[in-house]
């Protein structure tokens, strides 16, 4: 059976709306059962906020100051939606994950841009990028890097339509790219598109893909020989790709430069160097050693790690000098895998904009194994038993878990997780199990393992619920402390305040933020007599009755008034 060739334009479209329903579901529960979550979320919600109250398009602001941590792409966005639907939580919840939705599509036309003869790369790489956990998790929350993501697949396709079709509109592409990567995220657009577009003669020659196979539904997207447009050889293909990062970095500019001139001294010098190549210096944040991202990668790519194909198809790298598919893609995830390395910051979300290239990889690696296997009986064998066996396991643990607290000295919060969604779980995987004993189809089984996924990211928000509703959701106290400002009552928060009710509460004024220096709180407290304090603390305070308290992420969440806060000076150390 050659899966290849049985896969059709019309089952690639229905593949595309297997991913988007899948997406779809997840998104739909993430709006329903999961509230914003504090800090991250709500910081970037509140700056939207405040450019949707005050009118401050150019320079974002949070608190009343200038938001230099980020550029303002998303709140653009965020503020876009307001204009057409009005003020709203679902907008702007669902427009980093429409951008990871667009980066399966763009995933698989890069696919079939990089594979022609291969078809069925084009549907696995969108499957098993969405199955992987790393992504799942975070294509559902209000992350700047899912824009990333899609300016950096946009790019890679720039790169090859210029190369393959010898047209300048891929050129135009790959400025778009990098202006928006920049307006999304700043100079880190570059680490994701660069080293691609330098690195051309690695990948980009003749020979592409040695003994293709035949599919007559396969549009002719055979990369072209330099010619014409590239007949002068890479002196001309680097002047080329030199305008179209030049056009970029001017797309960059024409915000950043006048936003350096409105926000300051200190927000310029922020945009321009705190938050990019401040980075690669200073381990002012995040700062982790040189080798966690080889670590954890293992992680990311769960369940893969655990599939028997994934390990026996990596003899396909052995196609690595015959294959300019493959070195492309190599090409798109090394580089950037040592230069986020060498940065002092590490997150996790850092390698969302060059994740799809290992999807792209494995894709690629899994058609040719599964075409080519003498035995396509092992792939019965093998089938789904072990992923299956780890949700069945992950389903079990979150079953018992509520139960196994106090007994394996689990977090107190454990206690209050929804065992019931656990069982969900175990038996969505039983079911599948059973379904797809028989089927030896590799596209079947990768959508499989991403239902599986997907389930699991749900379930997993969904066992949680009681504890995100009770320590984690600020809209009951953001609309007090609305109704509160309203009213004339002045509220200061203690300590470093994050804009966690801004937008929640709808908040008509800056909350002000004392306690950081030593004269500001007792100066505050003499201003406003009818105020309210507002700060987290491990334990309650035993002197005076709070006006309101509430969990708060392992902490409580308390509100006391100027009255109390004079009488007991000693609640607030």
């Amino acid at each position: 059976m050659n899966d290849t060739a049985s896969t059709s334009r019309l089952s690639a479209s229905a593949y595309a709306l297997l991913w988007s329903a899948m997406w779809l579901a997840l998104m739909a529960a993430m709006l329903k059962f999961r509230p914003l979550m504090p800090v991250d979320e709500t910081r970037y919600f509140a700056v939207a906020w405040e450019m949707w109250r005050d009118g401050h398009i150019l320079v974002p602001h949070l608190n009343g100051e200038p938001y230099s941590h980020k550029p303002p792409l998303l709140f653009w966005l965020m503020n876009a939606g307001w204009a057409v639907f009005g003020v709203n939580e679902w907008w702007p919840r669902l427009v980093a994950p429409l951008f990871g939705l667009a980066s399966l599509f763009l995933t698989s036309m890069l696919a079939r841009r990089l594979w022609p003869s291969r078809s069925t790369v084009a549907v696995a790489a969108p499957l098993i990028l969405f199955a992987s956990l790393f992504w799942t998790l975070f294509t559902t929350l209000t992350m700047f890097d899912m824009l990333l993501a899609f300016c950096a697949l946009l790019a890679m396709l720039g790169i090859l339509r210029a190369w393959q079709d010898n047209k300048t509109d891929g050129l135009v592409w790959l400025a778009l790219a990098i202006g928006l990567g920049a307006l999304a995220k700043g100079p880190a657009i570059l680490l994701s598109t660069l080293p691609v577009a330098l690195l051309a003669p690695l990948w980009a020659t003749s020979d592409n893909n040695a003994e293709p196979e035949t599919d007559s539904d396969d549009l002719d997207l055979t990369p072209a020989a330099p010619s014409s447009m590239w007949d002068r050889g890479w002196k001309q293909w680097y002047m080329a790709i030199g305008f179209a990062v030049l056009g970029g970095i001017a797309i960059g500019l024409a915000w950043a430069i006048p936003a350096a001139i409105v926000g300051g001294e200190e927000y310029r010098y922020a945009i321009f160097w705190g938050q990019s190549a401040g980075r690669m210096v200073d381990s002012f944040a995040h700062g982790r050693p040189w080798w966690w991202f080889l670590a954890v990668l293992p992680g990311l790519v769960l369940p893969w790690t655990l599939w028997p194909p994934s390990w026996r198809s990596i003899r396909g790298f052995l196609d690595v000098g015959k294959d300019n598919g493959i070195r492309f893609c190599l090409i798109w995830f090394v580089p950037a895998l040592i230069t986020f390395s060498a940065i002092s910051g590490k997150q996790l979300h850092y390698l969302l904009p060059v994740f799809p290239a290992l999807a792209l990889l494995a894709g690629r690696l899994l058609v040719d194994y599964h075409s080519n296997s003498p035995d396509q009986v092992s792939w019965t064998g093998w089938g789904l038993h072990i992923p299956c066996a780890l949700f069945i396991i992950l389903g079990v643990a979150l079953s018992v878990a509520p139960f196994s607290a106090g007994l394996f000295e689990l977090p107190v919060v454990v206690r209050e997780t929804d065992f019931i969604w656990g069982l969900v779980l175990a038996l969505l995987a039983l079911s599948i199990l059973f379904l797809t004993r028989s089927t030896v189809s590799l596209t079947g089984r990768l959508s499989a393992i991403s239902i599986l996924s997907m389930a699991l990211v749900l379930c997993i928000n969904l066992s949680l619920r009681p504890v995100l509703t009770e320590r984690f959701n600020m809209k009951e106290i953001s609309q007090k402390f609305g109704n509160w400002q309203r009213a004339g009552t002045h509220l200061a928060y203690v300590g470093k305040y994050h804009g966690q009710f801004n937008f929640l509460g709808r908040l008509s004024e800056t909350i002000a933020t004392v306690g950081l220096q030593a004269p500001d709180l007792k100066d505050w407290l003499a201003e406003n007599p009818e105020g309210r304090l507002i700060y987290i603390r491990a334990e309650l305070p035993v002197m005076t009755t709070p006006v309101h308290v509430q969990p708060y992420r392992g902490q409580y969440l308390i509100v006391i008034d100027t009255a109390q806060a004079l009488a007991h000076p000693t609640i607030l150390d």
